[in-house]
């Protein structure tokens, strides 16, 4: 069973004895130190933790929404394959969500889809998912939503580190998401966090995170906003309430966890890769798979290990075949969004999804973590090679 954090023991030890000696548990200076170290590794100019990606996502359409760049009713594009906290916010935040298919060799959208669906659909904005590690053509996707006016939006909670001709995911868009909960790459047991080069997006990200109140905001960010709406008083500003929000805010414990989980986090991704390198190695030579599409990815850090089979009955058996060795499978994520129950209560409209349909019906996934021993990596690799 995977551990909650890499380097488990120390990372327990030293979590005991800050707990023991920190002054308060509430957000304070370790959460600015997380998003800081956060904020440099990444190459961003902010980073603003939350307490979950799945929150991270909310805020940051609930963040546009107060900026008025998305309004109601605006049509906003997501990945067919992701998770349900990529696609709920939009219905949340009362815009209508628009899917678009994801190659089912890449696992993800790519610019030649996108640009299939632009020409039925006028999206406001894209909220991409870079899925399982692996990503799109990410330069071409920016490229096209710069030229149509597309917000791109980055879902980057499965791919921390992975890089295309050198460029990070999570760094093509205006804005990108993280998740820290324990399968992640990086673990503070739940935490997400939000980057942007945006210093407005940023500014109100640290609004909707605090119930829409000044508290987290810089002193000259403070008087901006007092000023705006003739706050004149700071026995009054602290219970006033600028905009919509959550509270979103995250502890001491997770600002802590990510500063030690940094420590490891390069460790991680080399491990993370070089299992998905000997795993992919053996899948590819089997000819009951489709082999998966990764030369236009420069660094892969994989976050699981995907298998696209050739048709629904050899998934059946390859299901059965993982499972009888008792290794721990799950679903293509949630496989075609379509088809999830409280997709089809809010839709507006059904799209085709060749691609999101195959995987739904034809791919699984397992994990792939760095604790993997040479044992799980012989079964894994037993399970994935052609008995013929």
């Amino acid at each position: 069973m995977k551990n909650a954090f890499l380097c488990e023991y120390e990372t327990k030890r030293a979590l005991a004895d800050f707990i023991l000696r920190a002054p308060r548990l509430s957000m304070a200076d370790k959460c600015i130190e997380f998003e800081e170290a956060f904020a440099k590794y990444q190459g961003r100019q902010h980073a603003v933790l939350m307490n979950s990606g799945g929150s991270a996502n909310l805020a940051l359409l609930q963040a546009l929404r107060n900026l008025d760049r998305l309004k109601s009713r605006d049509k906003v594009g997501f990945s067919a394959l992701t998770w349900s906290t990529n696609t709920m916010p939009i219905f949340q935040m009362d815009m209508d969500a628009v899917p678009v298919d994801c190659d089912p060799f890449t696992l993800n959208v790519m610019s030649a889809l996108l640009d299939e669906r632009l020409k039925e659909v006028d999206l406001k904005a894209l909220f991409i998912t870079n899925a399982l590690g692996l990503a799109g053509d990410m330069g071409a996707i920016r490229d096209l939503c710069a030229q149509k006016g597309v917000i791109l939006l980055e879902d980057n909670c499965e791919s921390l580190g992975t890089e295309l001709s050198g460029v990070k995911t999570g760094n093509f868009g205006l804005a990108s998401t993280f998740s820290f909960f324990v399968a992640h790459h990086m673990s503070t047991i739940e935490g997400g966090m939000i980057c942007t080069d945006d210093d407005d997006l940023a500014e109100m990200l640290r609004i909707v995170r605090a119930n829409g109140w000044d508290r987290n905001l810089s002193a000259k960010q403070q008087r901006k906003w007092r000023h705006r709406y003739g706050i004149n008083s700071e026995f009054e500003a602290k219970y006033t309430f600028y905009d919509l929000g959550f509270n979103m805010r995250p502890t001491e414990i997770t600002g802590f966890l990510g500063l030690e989980q940094m420590k490891y986090l390069e460790e991680n991704i080399q491990k993370r890769s070089e299992n998905f390198i000997r795993l992919a190695t053996v899948a590819k030579e089997n000819p009951e798979f489709h082999p998966l599409q990764t030369a236009h990815i420069t660094r892969l850090s994989s976050f699981a290990f995907p298998v696209i089979c050739k048709t629904p009955q050899l998934r059946e058996k390859y299901i059965r075949e993982f499972s009888g060795a008792g290794i721990e499978i799950r679903p293509m994520i949630a496989g075609n969004m379509q088809r999830q129950p409280f997709y089809k209560k809010y839709a507006l409209a059904n799209y085709s999804l060749a691609g999101a349909d195959l995987l739904h019906e034809q791919g699984f996934y397992c994990g792939n973590y760095p604790e993997l021993t040479e044992t799980d990596l012989q079964v894994m690799t037993s399970c994935l090679s052609h008995e013929g």
